[in-house]
């Protein structure tokens, strides 16, 4: 079944917004401590440059939920039902952003003729679990592909698409003690305001927003903003992190 690009679940007017901001989704890296998200736009950029293979060329992708944890969140068995009462709370997550858990992934496909279509559709899976765990760090437990066109016998072999550089209208200053200890923390491209500001402090919580540099796994890059965020703020409030593009070093 697939999935029209435009989010069905999340809440309208947030939906709303965050598509013309240009996210997509906001999508769980890592699990529920580690408090990082990542854009589904800026992910698929990073899976799309990944599955440069010959005699394929990708389509549509989308990365949401996977139908169990659609079924989960309906019937109230979200994911904080499994939570240690005693241990520590997870950092809340950006508005209308998925949950930690497990993702699945649709796309589409061309694919050549001189290939069979099963062996085409397992090598572009396995790219692409690959890149979603070693360069992004999400946990991926579907991926749904569908063939949709036979490529001509003069076709391109593969087509590349270039990440998109970050739009320049969100890259945003450090401002202070926090923003700039998250500007300095390794792997951060620039910090960025797609959603507000770059630093987003209430009394339960800090919200980061950062670019991170291609050449770092995205949960690495926001674990790493994590600690060096911790380390400047005096309160020890939780500390989440929002990714919102990936920048080619």
């Amino acid at each position: 079944m697939t999935t029209a690009w435009g989010p069905r679940r999340a809440d309208g007017w947030t939906a709303a917004v965050r598509e013309r901001l240009g996210l997509g989704r906001l999508l769980p890296l890592g699990g529920p401590a580690d408090g990082a998200w990542i854009a589904e736009t800026a992910a698929a950029s990073v899976l799309r440059g990944a599955s440069t293979l010959p005699g394929t060329v990708l389509g549509m992708l989308r990365i949401g939920p996977t139908e169990e944890a659609v079924e989960r969140a309906v019937t109230g068995g979200g994911s904080d039902a499994s939570r240690d009462p005693a241990g520590p709370v997870p950092p809340p997550a950006p508005p209308s952003a998925l949950p930690p858990g497990p993702l699945r992934i649709e796309a589409e496909f061309s694919a050549a003729p001189d290939r069979p279509l099963p062996e085409a559709a397992a090598a572009l899976r396995a790219v692409l679990l690959t890149a979603a765990a070693a360069r992004l760090g999400l946990e991926i437990a579907e991926v749904d592909l569908r063939v949709t066109a036979l490529l001509e016998d003069d076709a391109p072999d593969q087509v590349r698409a270039a990440p998109p550089s970050p739009d320049r209208a969100r890259v945003a200053q450090a401002e202070g003690p926090v923003a700039t200890a998250a500007a300095g923390a390794p792997g951060v491209a620039s910090l960025t305001r797609a959603l507000g500001s770059p630093v987003h402090t209430t009394q339960e919580c800090v919200r980061v927003e950062v670019a991170a540099a291609g050449n770092l796994r995205a949960l690495d890059v926001a674990r790493s903003v994590r600690t060096a965020v911790a380390a400047a703020t005096e309160d020890r409030l939780p500390v989440s992190v929002l990714i919102t593009d990936v920048v080619s070093p």
